[in-house]
């Protein structure tokens, strides 16, 4: 357990090898559960919570951590089990750093972290339907048996609990350019439904017309079928908005496999992600996307849209 808590920091430098580290954990259950473990922040045993009166039913209370207040959610119940009971020794907090904001997730025992690819993690199978909290699954080797993980669609838990306005503030749409916006297509590419209807519901507004794709890989083959159609992708898109973290391909390398195309490397690309501080600002730079936004800021992502189509239009 220790040697997982003093390893969770130091263990992000995979990101944009279209590799990735995942936490495993339980839910007081025996099927594992993961989450990234770029994400997280640390693991601690459970504090002393202090209840908010009306708050979200799945928020367990407040943990005071070195002076911050860290809203604490019950993963279990917010993915649909029965709701955890405190008093079990093995549970434990995972601290995560999500759209800007801090939390942490109660769950049971913490398990390892496992060291993988992004092409041994899949899209949960489609008969789970969109009911579920998956973003994606994986199998890990335990002994001589395989084992299944389901990796939590965190972005999906976190909008059920806060409330994300798709909004857009008084005057950040530029009037001159609507009519301009209409019919033009953007590229949103995300493994959460979730995310990807925020994004959608956001630029909707805008009269754009917005393509989906599930993952990296996904999405590049649709671009490079355009291309071979004899289109030209760059006149096709305005833009692309890509996630980092997806199975099959992540966003790091959809954005090199895009610059290294002659027919699509002059697309313009915006990684919009949960992720957040200056080493994915690094990463911006060592790939080559035009921007870097953190989820969930509406009025941003209509500005950089506005700002690519003001460059588009001047030519």
């Amino acid at each position: 357990m220790t040697g997982v808590l003093n390893t969770v920091d130091q263990r992000t430098n995979l990101v944009g090898e279209n590799r990735l580290e995942l936490l495993l954990f339980s839910l007081n259950s025996r099927q594992l559960f993961a989450i990234n473990v770029f994400k997280v922040r640390e693991v601690i045993k459970v504090p002393p919570l202090t209840k908010l009166p009306g708050s979200h039913y799945h928020i367990t209370g407040v943990a005071s951590l070195r002076g911050n207040s860290v809203p604490v959610i019950d993963l279990r119940g917010a993915i649909g089990f029965p709701p955890s009971r405190l008093e079990k020794q093995e549970d434990n907090l995972i601290i995560t750093e999500y759209n800007r904001t801090v939390q942490g997730f109660l769950v049971g025992q913490v398990r390892n972290i496992v060291n993988t690819t992004w092409t041994e993690i899949q899209p949960p199978p489609k008969t789970t339907g969109r009911s579920n909290y998956l973003t994606a699954i994986t199998q890990i080797k335990d002994g001589d048996t395989t084992q299944i993980v389901e990796i939590i669609d965190v972005e999906k838990v976190l909008a059920e609990i806060i409330d994300y306005d798709v909004s857009i503030s008084e005057g950040v749409l530029d009037e001159m350019l609507s009519a301009h916006m209409i019919g033009r297509n953007v590229l949103i590419v995300d493994d959460s439904s979730t995310a990807r209807a925020q994004v959608k519901g956001t630029l909707s507004q805008l009269g754009l017309n917005i393509i989906e794709c599930s993952d990296g890989l996904e999405a590049l083959n649709l671009l490079k079928s355009w291309s071979a159609e004899g289109k030209d992708v760059t006149e096709e898109l305005l833009l692309v908005i890509t996630d980092a973290e997806m199975p099959e391909m992540d966003g790091y390398k959809l954005t090199h496999e895009i610059r290294m195309d002659p027919k699509l490397k002059d697309l313009h690309v915006v990684l919009n992600t949960s992720l957040s501080g200056s080493f994915n600002e690094a990463m911006v730079k060592k790939v080559g996307c035009d921007r870097f936004i953190s989820k969930f800021q509406p009025d941003l992502l209509v500005e950089v849209t506005q700002n690519q189509l003001r460059s588009v239009l001047n030519g």
